[in-house]
């Protein structure tokens, strides 16, 4: 089935080899003979770097060559090299069996003990010394350690004399670099690893033009040519399927090779040590070593200022909305988690069931996905994570220019100016002290029931919803509607949050809540509302802000509802807003946050210092203004009293 060059190699400049072993197993004799070519019997006992050229082997890449000391003085230098080292090359002496028993008892384990996480070739040097009348099957020896050691990738032996299998060392630790079998294939289990399934069977639906769920003939050739550079002959077609029959009886039907005789294929391929191949498919697709699309396929706008942010654009909105109904079979309007798990089934995992993605999204009372939180996810999954939501909407098979599937959002400083915004989706802040009702105001926001018990939130929590406004006519697309990302700050973490100085750039309202019983909690929430309304005085990047009085079901404290009065009026915005999770009483506050975001130039909190700083340069401005309007009436008066001396004067 293959037919031409390897695929490039990962993105991979330069492999570098670090060789170790006991002292006198014949390190420096193996380097020198593979750069060589030749035996030299006066050899340094360490070598210097040696590097071969890209062109010493087939994939093209140039091998860095580390030669390095067993001395116990050198240990530490040792070590550095190893944790640099893109491949270990451990190296025993065939004419001395104690270097050999040396390889687990002590290489291998202080291999482990520096958490070293590359591939290890161990190499038997010296094979010409060794005595033939006790012939030793290097299998019988090494596959009990390799069975413990899963980190190594290929035993040989060879002889710097003869230079029998020198280079083959060097290739095969360039191979385990460029072609690494982990990724790909489960020693334990002799099958693909999940990923590498993952990704063949997203390979495979891109070929797979008539979705009837076989390659056909002219769907194969497409296939070959575009990882090959050469079409297969109709023989070689016949070919590929009777071996996959043979092994493999539903790998193959009357419409043609099926996903299983795929996987099976690329099975045969590693089973033979063809890892090579495998590689070239994955990597003309874009898959780095870790089985994830590589940054130089994903062309995400990463540079922007501080105070813009990623939105999906309609296209892609409208692209995810086609595969929600695509998947929901039952017509429900909601996601299993089967279902869900079938979407993401050629990505290389479910990006969402981890934080901050799991549990932040509106869901079913049987826990499905509804589409307003399918595309909730994706928002904030693109406002986190815009090359990772670009790498996702690939897997699951966009079609169109990468490029045109993420748009950059209009300054926020531009904004303000203009008094209005074009953003789809909104950031908010979510403040407050212990216990003033923050992660319930959030579980409202996704719909989740109120519990009397709560845990308090350990870290940064998001929440996030599509809202629908009041009085707009919603034409059922998200350009249409507006997605409101919560983003609750735990009062501990305040101070690292403004330790940034643009930590408030990418927000575009922020919230403080109390208990509108307490009026401990209003102090603490007061006192938040004037930090953050300072730090962003100083920053440049200050954000409409709303006070929330929560727990409005208990009895308001007297002080607490007069000093919020008060404190409004002085900072310059709006009344707080009183919500009672426990009552189902919201008093529409998410739909007033949300129109506090799209009013970018009201409700920012003016403190008195940030007022008299104001006044000055606005006073500061005014007197530039008055001494250039006086310099030009000075320049002027000059230009006049000279034209009118140069008159008096020609008259004379």
């Amino acid at each position: 089935m293959p037919g031409g060059d390897s695929a490039a190699a990962g993105g991979k400049t330069g492999v570098r080899i670090v060789v170790v072993g006991d002292r006198g197993t014949g390190k420096s004799s193996l380097i020198a003979a593979a750069a060589t070519e030749s035996f030299s019997e006066n050899v340094s006992p360490v070598l210097p770097p040696t590097r071969l050229p890209a062109d010493f082997f087939p994939d093209r890449v140039p091998i860095t060559i580390i030669d390095t000391s067993a001395n116990l003085e050198s240990r530490g230098k040792l070590n550095e090299e190893l944790k640099r080292a893109d491949v270990i090359v451990l190296t025993y002496a065939c004419d001395f069996p104690l270097t050999l028993t040396r390889l687990s008892s002590f290489w291998l384990q202080e291999f482990r003990r520096l958490e070293l996480k590359v591939p290890v070739i161990v190499v038997g040097c010296k094979v010409d010394l060794r005595d033939d009348s006790q012939p030793i099957s290097l299998e019988q020896i090494m596959g009990p350690i390799m069975q413990q050691y899963r980190e190594i990738e290929t035993c040989i032996e060879c002889s710097a004399v003869t230079l029998m299998q020198v280079p083959d060392v060097f290739y095969y630790a360039q191979k385990a670099v460029l072609h690494p079998t982990a990724p790909l294939f489960d020693q334990d289990t002799q099958a693909l690893q999940p990923r590498c399934i993952r990704a063949l069977r997203r390979i495979f639906i891109l070929f797979d033009s008539d979705m009837d769920g076989a390659l056909n003939d002219a769907e194969l050739n497409d296939f070959q040519v575009k990882c090959f550079d050469a079409p297969l002959q109709p023989a070689e077609i016949v070919g590929v399927r009777r071996v996959v029959q043979e092994k493999k009886k539903e790998g193959v039907n009357d419409l043609g090779l099926t996903l299983d005789g795929f996987l099976f294929l690329h099975s045969l391929f590693i089973d033979k040590g063809r890892l090579e191949t495998t590689w070239a498919v994955l990597r003309k697709f874009g898959y780095g070593s870790d089985l994830k699309l590589r940054d130089d396929f994903l062309p995400a706008p990463l540079k922007h200022a501080p105070d813009q942010s990623i939105e999906l654009t309609i296209e892609a909105v409208e692209f995810v909305r086609r595969v929600f109904r695509l998947y929901d079979t039952n017509n429900h309007g909601a996601l299993r988690p089967a279902e869900l798990d079938e979407l993401f089934s050629t990505a290389p995992e479910n990006p969402w069931d981890e934080a901050p993605y799991k549990d932040a999204t509106e869901r079913t009372t049987q826990g499905n996905l509804t589409l307003k939180g399918f595309l909730s996810e994706w928002a904030l999954m693109t406002m986190l994570d815009p090359r990772g939501s670009l790498a996702n909407l690939l897997y699951i098979g966009y079609g169109g220019n990468p490029a045109s599937a993420l748009h950059v959002t209009r300054r926020r400083s531009v904004d303000r100016k203009k008094q209005q915004t074009e953003r789809n989706v909104f950031h908010c802040l979510v403040f407050g002290p212990k216990n003033a009702g923050k992660s319930t105001l959030l579980n409202s926001f996704i719909g989740r029931p109120f519990s009397e018990s709560h845990e308090p939130t350990a870290g940064e929590r998001y929440a996030v919803n599509v809202v629908d406004q009041p009085g707009v006519c919603m034409v059922a697309t998200l350009g249409n509607k507006k997605t409101l990302i919560l983003r609750e700050i735990p009062e501990d973490g305040v101070k690292k949050f403004l330790s940034n100085k643009e930590s408030l750039s990418s927000s575009d309202v922020a919230v403080f809540v109390y208990d509108s019983s307490d009026e401990y909690s209003w102090k603490k929430s007061n006192e938040l509302l004037v930090e953050v309304a300072r730090h962003g005085e100083e920053s440049g990047y200050g954000v409409p802000s709303l006070i929330i009085a929560a727990k409005d079901d208990l009895d308001p404290h007297p002080r607490s509802v007069q000093n919020s009065v008060r404190v409004c009026q002085e900072l310059g915005i709006g009344a707080s807003i009183p919500v009672s999770s426990k009552l189902g009483d919201m008093n529409n506050v998410f739909c007033r946050i949300l129109s506090a975001a799209e009013h970018p130039h009201l409700n920012i909190p003016e403190t008195v210092a940030g007022r008299e700083h104001k006044q000055f340069r606005q006073l500061f401005n005014h007197s530039l203004l008055f001494m250039s309007v006086g310099a030009a009436f000075a320049v002027v008066g000059m230009a006049a009293l000279r034209a009118y001396s140069g008159r008096r004067n020609s008259s004379r």
